[in-house]
């Protein structure tokens, strides 16, 4: 279980720090750009961010917590915070999925305009990174009323 344990705060750390990132850096940065490099910036930034390490990080930061979860009730031992912080890494992939997947498809094929597009991403993308820096603590908070028992 320790293993399972670190890779479930290795995955929802890296996912929390790449909202964070982008969240305080990389899109107020952009915010300043003129549109085309926006646009531009945005369609690189969404095709490099598909690739099988990143994809594994992100279904792992759900999948081990949930799973940790499920062996430490099976286990009698303390398991409602991670599975607090599996349930708001779920809707952080839905948000993913519902918004932000749909609106770089559409900002890749010219389909939405600049405004259009970062009037919703940007406030989505702040949301996921609240949502992930949450179940983060939350993870942290059950791994430690694990370890104490």
């Amino acid at each position: 279980m320790k293993a399972l344990s670190i890779a479930a705060v290795v995955c929802l750390g890296l996912i929390a720090g790449i909202f964070f990132a982008f969240t305080t850096s990389v899109l107020p940065g952009l915010h300043a750009t003129d549109d085309a490099t926006f646009v531009t910036a945005m369609r690189h930034l969404n095709a490099a961010i598909e690739n099988g390490l990143f994809l594994l990080v992100f279904a792992g930061a759900l999948l081990f917590p949930a799973v940790l979860a499920g062996l430490l009730a099976r286990a009698g031992r303390p398991f409602a915070w991670v599975a607090a912080a599996a349930g708001l890494y779920l809707v952080v992939l839905v948000l993913t999925m519902v918004v932000e997947v749909p609106l770089n498809d559409r900002l890749a094929d010219a389909a939405v305009s600049r405004a259009d597009f970062e009037s919703v991403w940007v406030p989505v993308n702040d949301l996921r990174t609240v949502l992930s820096t949450l179940a983060l603590a939350c993870l942290g908070r059950g791994m430690v009323a694990g370890w104490t028992r």
